[in-house]
């Protein structure tokens, strides 16, 4: 995806092509897991995952920058270190 964003900015004066990448974020999906000990994990990962707001801050952020600036890249992680 690096490389076709890159690619997108490079050819084209008119178009911002931003890359955001998140960590893990928390969703609805595994709620329905049967096996107690992949649920014991989804549920601690949960209480350390980004949450969907986060991610959608940082589509805002670069949105909202002015005509002629382009964020490139942004890399949004959880503060956890094991995650």
């Amino acid at each position: 995806m690096r490389a076709i964003t890159e690619g997108v900015r490079q050819e084209h004066d008119d178009i911002r092509s931003t890359l955001i990448s998140p960590g893990v974020v928390a969703t609805e999906l595994g709620h329905d897991i049967t096996d107690p000990a992949v649920a014991t994990a989804l549920t601690g990962w949960r209480k350390k995952a980004l949450t969907p707001d986060a991610i959608a801050r940082a589509v805002r952020y670069a949105l909202e920058q002015s005509d002629g600036v382009d964020i490139t890249e942004v890399i949004v992680c959880p503060t956890a270190a094991d995650m």
